[in-house]
């Protein structure tokens, strides 16, 4: 997959598959972010060796991971993990993150939609998106892509300072959000910049 697509302010990303030869430009995406918002991530993304390990786990065939680039930058890192046991085959967790510089310019939208399109060739029909509490803004932006709050589990997880924090579960049925995607292209003056 390469595909190039044009943000809100009309500015072109291109989005493909990663590989592990962006080890070195993903490393360096990870490492600009914000400490807020690495701080509530599920893995260090600061260890190399980790994030290497996560890299390669797009070979077993159930974990596929999209990134955005602007010019030879990545700009956002999108995943898609469907689950492998039988009993759960019909999920598959979503997880989004932007660099500050893009958000606000429907990246995330953007890279949202394309693993819609994967967990849809992939017979998803339950999407999973799991919150550490403080994550109020990417709560919210579930909340308007028809995700509901399932559960929240107190102090169930660990924040990288190490303080406990409470793990929020919200789901998505997979038409409900292809709706909600829609229609955030057809509210808004996007369909100009196309």
């Amino acid at each position: 997959m390469n595909k190039t697509e044009t943000l809100k302010d009309g500015s072109a990303i291109v989005i493909r598959s990663l590989k592990l030869d962006d080890l070195e430009r993903l490393m360096a995406f990870y490492a600009e972010l914000p400490e807020d918002d690495r701080k509530y991530l599920k893995v260090d993304v600061t260890d190399r060796d980790v994030v290497r390990r996560r890299i390669l786990l797009t070979e077993q065939g159930n974990v596929f991971r999209l990134v955005a680039f602007a010019g030879d930058k990545i700009a956002a890192d999108g995943m898609l993990e469907v689950r492998e046991e039988a009993w759960q085959r019909h999920q598959g967790e979503l997880r989004v993150i932007v660099d500050p510089a893009f958000r606000r310019r429907g990246l995330g939208l953007i890279l949202m939609r394309e693993l819609y399109f994967i967990a849809a060739e992939r017979k998803v029909r339950t999407v999973v998106a799991k919150f550490m509490r403080p994550q109020e803004d990417a709560r919210r932006i579930c909340r308007a892509l028809g995700f509901r709050e399932e559960s929240l589990l107190p102090d169930y997880v660990t924040d990288r300072s190490g303080q406990p924090q409470d793990l929020v579960i919200m789901t998505a049925d997979m038409k409900e959000f292809w709706n909600e995607l829609e229609s955030f292209y057809h509210a808004t003056d996007w369909q100009r910049c196309q």
